[in-house]
Parts: structure tokens; C-alpha cells; sequence
């Protein structure tokens, strides 16, 4: 038991789907304007992946020698957590477009009031 311990005796079940999961790449092929719920889902299975990818291989004894591999792993993740992010707070046409018109109300209605002149006490006069 003095050497490296093989990795397929120690992985648990899912081991390689789950790797293969990660390695896979990012879900970038994917619509890259929404973030739907099983994108997500997709993301939350890469994390826990990564998660029981980098246990296993510390029960081997074998994280620090799989420095490679991780980093590929956790770019792959990092990429997809960053378009979660960036996806989440992304506006829709449609919502941008909403956006807009209640910006443009607004700054419709803080145009500053300026007085006419009139005054409660002036006598009336129809001017049509």
C-alpha cells in the first residue's frame, strides 16, 4: 500500500460522469442572454461535482498531484458561475424596454415648475 493509490478503487459511484460534467466545459453553447432553471440546475451539478471530485481525490492522497486537472475544473466552473451571475442580472428587451418608458416618465415629471405669473388675488380674464 506503499504507492499511489488507484483512483477507480477510491471514486465513488459517478465519479467519472461527474468529472466528465466539469471537464465538459461551460453551458457558453447555451443561450447566452438568459439563464434558465435548468442551466442552473447544470451549474449546481458542476459545483457539487467539483465539490466530490476534489474530496475523492484528497481521500487518495492525490489533490495537490491533480494541480492541473483541478485548475481545468475549476476554470471550467468559474466560467459558468460567472455567466450565472451576469446572466441573472441581465435585462430582456422586453424588460429593457419597460425600463426605458419609466425612465423616461421620470424624468418627464422632475422638470421644475415654473411659475406663470398668476396669482389667486389677479382678476380673471378669459383669454379665448
Amino acid at each position: 500500500m506503499g504507492g499511489p493509490v488507484d483512483r477507480a478503487d477510491v471514486a465513488e459511484p459517478g465519479a467519472e460522469s461527474q468529472r466528465d460534467l466539469i471537464l465538459g466545459g461551460s453551458m457558453a453553447d447555451q443561450d447566452e442572454q438568459t439563464y434558465d432553471a435548468s442551466r442552473a440546475e447544470n451549474l449546481r451539478a458542476m459545483l457539487r461535482a467539483l465539490a466530490a471530485h476534489i474530496v475523492a481525490r484528497d481521500n487518495e492522497g492525490q489533490l495537490l498531484a491533480s494541480a492541473g486537472e483541478l485548475m481545468q475544473m475549476i476554470g471550467n466552473v468559474r466560467s459558468e458561475l460567472f455567466h450565472y451571475e451576469v446572466r441573472c442580472t441581465y435585462d430582456t428587451p422586453e424588460i429593457a424596454e419597460h425600463r426605458r418608458l419609466v425612465n423616461e416618465a421620470q424624468q418627464h415629471d422632475e422638470k421644475p415648475w415654473t411659475p406663470t405669473g398668476w396669482s389667486p388675488d389677479d382678476p380673471e380674464e378669459s383669454e379665448w
